[in-house]
């Protein structure tokens, strides 16, 4: 079965790089044939997003900033300059202050958990709220999130926690735009070698890690959480919504690590 995407056009939030989530996810649906229009925050992710932008075909690129309402009211203004309608919305956006990802949970400051919670999570409730109304005949909203939401994952702290709020919210989300035929769900990556997830500490040993333990004794590629993306986006995705979808080569199913590795 080949999945197409050939007359969808969407919006994708959060490129920071080539080793991007979101740009994998970018990457593979303009390969399966959809139309793709990008956020980006600054001139320094503009610069850098510009040339992936123009290597899938897509010449509307737009500065957002999701913690402020008229930055987020005149993307989707000029979205809607550009088309009536949309397909699509992936949200790849999440922020901590990095300092604070270390040592305790305990220790989070109260302006980091509600910078991290409006960014990481309150942002997918704005975008959906915004993106609804350019979706009269139905549509997906996918968001990414880490396995970290419920369960301690060393450095990852106050992510955790917003990570799982995000969650719920996809939930809930997919309750409220169900009836308009919107389809809302997570991707669950393990650990991969991002911008966002060099800011963990211990990253590197976290990936040599699962890449040894999970099931398939693999992390996670571009490649294959590009692919989960399609599907979810794709008609072949028609009844699929409110979960969580895992890309971990079956990290989440271990109760603890390899025989070999113990």
């Amino acid at each position: 079965m080949t999945i197409s995407m050939h007359g969808k056009r969407g919006l994708i939030m959060g490129v920071a790089n080539e080793r991007s989530i979101a740009w994998g996810i970018a990457r593979a649906m303009s390969e399966a044939g959809a139309e793709l229009a990008f956020t980006y925050q600054g001139d320094a992710f503009g610069k850098r997003l510009a040339p992936l932008a123009a290597s899938v075909g897509s010449d509307f690129m737009v500065d957002v900033d999701v913690t402020d309402e008229a930055s987020m009211d005149a993307a989707f203004v000029a979205l809607a300059d550009r088309w009536d309608t949309i397909d699509f919305v992936v949200h790849a956006i999440a922020y901590s202050d990095k300092n604070e990802l270390t040592g305790r949970i305990s220790d989070t400051s109260l302006e980091n958990f509600k910078n991290s919670m409006a960014i990481s999570c309150y942002s997918l409730i704005d975008v959906s709220k915004r993106a609804m109304a350019m979706m009269p005949n139905g549509g997906t909203i996918l968001t990414l999130t880490y396995q970290g939401s419920n369960k301690v994952t060393p450095s990852y702290n106050v992510m955790g926690v917003a990570k799982a709020a995000l969650e719920s919210a996809v939930r809930y989300l997919a309750n409220d735009l169900g009836p308009d035929q919107i389809r809302v769900n997570a991707i669950s990556p393990g650990p991969m070698k991002t911008l966002a997830g060099a800011a963990i500490g211990g990253a590197r040993k976290t990936y040599k890690h699962t890449g040894e333990n999970a099931p398939m004794r693999s992390n996670a590629t571009l490649e294959a959480v590009g692919g989960t993306a399609v599907y979810l986006a794709s008609d072949a995705g028609a009844c699929t919504t409110g979960e969580i979808i895992r890309v971990d080569g079956g990290y989440h199913v271990l109760g603890m690590p390899q025989a070999e590795n113990l």
